[in-house]
């Protein structure tokens, strides 16, 4: 049930209708994205829920389907999907297995493009794991903490100290939040993978095609 904020200057008559509105709403909360509020409409995801849905079916795809294809212990990938952009890091033991793994990726249904930022070599260790997870808690803090971005729109990887975001974003937005990152220490480089959006499809909603990555200068 909704609590109604105590106004000393509101009547009793208004008092009551107020409580009765609420009543009638059934007191139940609209959830649209991942952000509920009492009977308000909040838009926190720049996807559809159709791209939202497909990106979580990819990542759960990817994974099994690299297992099958490069099955043992030496092949660590982490797949990321946003807007069906399908973002790899981790490791793999050659040349020939990173680009297995993509090929694999690449076929999923839905899937629109591939980034391969896979690495040749021997799995991280728990504490470089561990020194990434904090890196990326460190850079989601200070996209929060900025005045001047959305940062529930940006999604923050990170890897052997490179960082890369994506999402659905402007220029503006874009060239922002790579400033940011760049300034959390421990970050040795930041790789933007956005879809950029011009603010006038920002405004209306439109879908755009998905951008390529570019590293941040």
């Amino acid at each position: 049930m909704t609590r109604l904020p105590k106004r000393t200057s509101a009547s009793p008559f208004i008092a009551a209708a107020l409580a009765a509105a609420t009543l009638l709403a059934g007191c139940a909360p609209i959830v649209v994205g991942t952000a509920v509020v009492a009977g308000a409409v909040v838009v926190t995801d720049r996807r559809t829920s159709g791209a939202q849905l497909d990106d979580e079916v990819i990542e759960a795809k990817a994974s099994g389907r690299i297992g099958e294809a490069l099955p043992g212990d030496k092949v660590r990938v982490n797949t990321t999907s946003y807007n069906r952009m399908v973002l790899l890091t981790g490791e793999v033991p050659n040349e020939a297995d990173k680009t297995t793994v993509e090929q694999v990726v690449a076929r999923i249904d839905n899937v629109v493009s591939v980034v391969n930022e896979l690495t040749v070599g021997p799995p991280n260790s728990f504490n470089e794991k561990t020194k990434a997870a904090f890196i990326t808690t460190k850079v989601k803090a200070s996209l929060v903490d900025a005045k001047d971005l959305f940062a529930n729109q940006i999604k923050v990887i990170t890897h052997r100290g490179v960082v890369y975001l994506m999402g659905r974003v402007t220029e503006r937005e874009a060239t922002r939040a790579a400033e940011i990152a760049r300034g959390v220490s421990g970050v040795v480089k930041v790789v933007k993978v956005f879809e950029i959006l011009s603010e006038a499809e920002l405004a209306s909603g439109a879908s755009h095609a998905v951008a390529k990555p570019a590293s941040a200068p």
